[in-house]
């Protein structure tokens, strides 16, 4: 089932599908790695609902949940309290939150 990436909840791991936008807007989200294909997962949401973070081949960045609404994804796994037992893209950052 596909969506986009700010309908996703803390914690899930996504696939990104496709990146849509003008085509500037489309290269820079791609710069950052959010290329087709890419595992994503949301980290967290700030307090307001904006901006949100994502974990991105292992370096942590935030894009406004405007942005996010033009990546189209496919959901890989669930969110990790209904799943205790799932894989982790980075298992160290589970380790430093709990400090």
């Amino acid at each position: 089932m596909s969506s986009n990436l700010a309908a996703a909840e803390r914690g899930q791991v996504v696939t990104v599908e496709r990146v849509g936008g003008e085509r500037a807007f489309r290269r820079r989200l791609m710069e950052l790695g959010l290329v087709p294909g890419t595992r994503v997962e949301l980290v967290g949401v700030a307090p307001l609902g904006d901006p949100i973070e994502l974990l991105v081949r292992g370096a942590c960045l935030s894009i406004r949940r405007a942005e996010a609404e033009r990546v189209a994804v496919v959901a890989v796994e669930a969110a990790r309290e209904s799943q205790p037992n799932s894989t982790r893209l980075e298992p160290e950052l589970e380790a430093r939150s709990a400090m």
